[in-house]
């Protein structure tokens, strides 16, 4: 049965790997804590994985593969109904351990785990996903299709901010083509990826079709190098992705790297203003503005600005910031210690470069969180105004609850602003004006873009991935792409001897 949350949350644990279809005991001996963000507290030891304990999983995973390749698309469809169903069983279990260690608020994260069964939904359709094409007659006596078959084993590097839901995007799609799956989770917050191994087990998934190792850059080095590995998938910071997709092609890997993310909200004059403060308080602090669509950017729209300031100042101040599983709470704490330093750090920065700072979530009282959060990871809802392009507030990725609000006169200025930044995930357009909306979603260099939409995550069977600098490699996450990068396509053409003229012939096929 999967990982008791209540037992988890009561004392400490050593998280393993999983491989082979149980846990698995590290080949060396290094260790990190695992904290509760909102106490503080040390809740267990995550192992860390070395080349070796990368060997062992691809091994199982290499192992397992000729055989669940060759299972018909229909039964592997079947494993991932059983896990679907095991899934929205256990869904609340999953949101629970989500919250003890990320520290994102109960209800964000059963949204996280809800985003990631969608998901699984689209999986179970590969039986459809996996038809191709074939023409009949190409030439005299010859007929021509394609086939799209698995790669083998394939590895997924996720981040601590969706520990359910990112490896999501990733391995349903994955094993349901055919594929084998090694899974490196983020260190932060590990124990959701062996909730997720055992419930797979449990739904008749065979042995060392999914492994997991746990670890740091070693365990990443060693996968991105390994010679059984066919693809790498990776979400994290745009110079990880980078240097991801880099080494990958050095090493002939397929890779689809996603990276950072700076999202704009533009509020147009004629926008509800209502509608666009809630948007932006809510995409903005919402699991603590750690998300790669969080909005970070205000775009304000000539006297748009003047008059939803003060609304701004008010609700950020308002932000109910409590233990994630208070049900009414609407942030929850700093992921960890060291997050925690660097945004304030941000904060102190933007005040030096002459940013308007309206709120200072530094300012905020631990003990206000809740019983037992004195020593959490705590931090409020930060608002800027005056913000300025050059600014390092606006420019580099804070991850964390700050808002930076920037002043512009007219729409095109808004979409030069945008489209001179270097990165490209997520954008949203707050108007009343048709004609707005249809030339923003046109001209803006942005992979996501929402209308009236503060956080435009396309659902399962869309895809994700940005533009620019958010995103290394050809393929979005999930969905049809998805399918795409976990397959390769094969082309056969194909004639029987009754319809083979006589001779040699020395020239290319042709329809003749």
């Amino acid at each position: 049965m999967p990982i008791d949350p209540a037992t988890f949350a009561q004392r400490p644990s050593r998280i393993v790997h999983w491989v082979d279809g149980a846990p698995a005991q590290p080949a060396g001996t290094r260790t990190a804590d695992v904290y509760n963000p909102a106490t503080g507290s040390v809740t267990g030891q995550v192992v860390l994985g070395s080349a070796a304990d990368v060997d062992a999983a691809v091994a199982s995973a290499k192992r397992a593969f000729p055989a669940w390749a060759d299972i018909p698309p229909i039964r592997r469809a079947r494993v991932m109904f059983r896990f679907l169903e095991l899934l929205n069983r256990h869904k609340d279990d999953l949101a629970r351990v989500i919250t003890a260690e990320h520290g994102k608020v109960f209800t964000d994260a059963q949204g996280e785990v809800a985003r990631g069964i969608d998901i699984v939904e689209f999986a179970c359709g590969i039986p459809q996903l996996l038809k191709t094409q074939f023409t009949d007659q190409v030439s005299t006596g010859m007929d021509n299709w394609t086939l799209r078959q698995p790669l083998g084993v394939v590895a997924g590097i996720t981040p601590f901010n969706f520990p359910v839901m990112v490896p999501m995007w990733m391995f349903p799609v994955a094993i349901a083509a055919g594929n084998c799956f090694v899974l490196k989770p983020s260190p932060v917050d590990p124990s959701p990826s062996l909730m997720m191994a055992e419930l797979l087990k449990e739904a008749g998934l065979p042995d060392g079709v999914f492994n997991v190792v746990q670890g740091d850059k070693e365990a990443v080095d060693a996968l991105i190098a390994h010679p059984d590995v066919a693809a790498i998938s990776f979400v994290g910071s745009t110079p990880i992705a980078q240097s991801i997709y880099e080494a990958g092609a050095r090493y002939g890997k397929r890779v689809q790297a996603l990276g950072g993310a700076k999202n704009h909200m533009v509020v147009m004059p004629d926008a509800d203003l209502d509608q666009a403060v809630d948007a932006l308080i809510g995409s903005a602090y919402g699991s603590a503005g750690e998300r790669c669509m969080a909005i970070s950017v205000g775009v304000l729209v000539g006297d748009v600005a003047d008059r939803i300031m003060p609304r701004l100042i008010e609700r950020t101040r308002a932000l109910k910031v409590k233990n994630g599983m208070e049900l009414d709470a609407e942030m929850g704490p700093i992921v960890h210690a060291a997050a925690h330093r660097r945004i304030n750090d941000y904060i102190g920065i933007g005040v030096e470069e002459g940013a308007q700072l309206l709120v200072d979530g530094r300012r905020f009282d631990p003990a206000s969180a809740g019983p037992g959060c004195e020593k959490g990871f705590w931090m409020g809802g930060t608002l800027f105004d005056h913000v300025q392009p050059h600014m390092r507030i606006y420019r580099e990725e804070i991850f964390g609850p700050v808002l930076s609000c920037v002043r512009v006169p007219d729409f095109a200025a808004a979409v030069e602003l945008i489209n001179a930044h270097e990165y490209g995930n997520g954008v949203s357009c707050f108007t009343s004006d048709g004609n707005v909306a249809r030339e923003f979603s046109r001209r803006i260099q942005v992979g996501m873009v929402g209308i009236n939409v503060p956080i435009p995550v396309p659902m399962a069977w869309h895809g994700f991935g940005g533009w620019k600098r958010s995103l290394f490699g050809d393929m979005h996450a999930y969905g049809e792409e998805g399918v795409r990068f976990y397959t390769r396509q094969k082309s056969i053409m194909q004639r029987w001897p009754s319809s083979i003229g006589k001779g040699a012939e020395f020239v290319m096929p042709t329809a003749k």
